[in-house]
């Protein structure tokens, strides 16, 4: 396991924060298209079996439509995505995220795509947000495992996402996932 930075010199932090692994990251990130590539840097913390990212941005130009001039829908949920994404690898290859403990990386890379699923998904905007550089945060809020009515056992997660830009531009969410066919 990596050792996590700590905020003074050797004396541990509440909150152990684990900076960008751009190694991971460009795994992570490997799906998607290069100009659909906005997520840049991460930085990681966790607290009693939960994690959080906050992570930096990116969108040169719209994958799908002519310039808006600001962050769209689309691009919040590809950017939830890259964050959410990012956040489960970092977490299930440094044991940081409830649930997670039994996974393996190869477990990550396996379920990425067919088997982590946005089950609910609620954006709002405060205040445009410029989307050639931004800042994210992201956190989970509940991991839970449930097996309805002695079905196939999956993991339900409850998350908050935020935007922010240097000119005060806000968006802010919540995502439900789940995470099925688990090991």
């Amino acid at each position: 396991m990596n050792a996590p930075a700590t905020d003074r010199g050797d004396a541990p932090s509440e909150e152990p924060s684990y900076p960008t692994d751009q190694d991971l990251l460009a795994q992570v990130l490997a799906p998607y298209k290069e100009h659909c590539k906005y997520l840049k840097s991460a930085e990681v913390t966790a607290v009693a079996g939960l994690a959080s990212a906050r992570c930096a941005f990116a969108i040169p130009e719209s994958c799908y439509i002519d310039d808006t001039g600001h962050l769209n829908a689309v691009e919040v949920n590809i950017a939830y995505n890259q964050m959410m994404y990012y956040l489960v690898a970092r977490s299930v290859k440094d044991g940081l995220l409830t649930g997670f403990e039994d996974w393996t990386l190869d477990d990550f890379w396996r379920h990425q795509l067919p088997d982590i699923l946005i089950a609910h998904f609620a954006s709002n905007f405060r205040r445009p947000v410029d989307p050639r550089a931004f800042t994210g945060e992201m956190e989970f809020r509940s991991v839970t495992r449930r097996a309805p009515g002695g079905g196939r056992p999956f993991l339900h997660a409850q998350t908050a996402f935020r935007y922010q830009d240097a000119r005060g531009g806000r968006c802010d969410g919540e995502a439900t996932l789940a995470f099925v066919n688990v090991p």
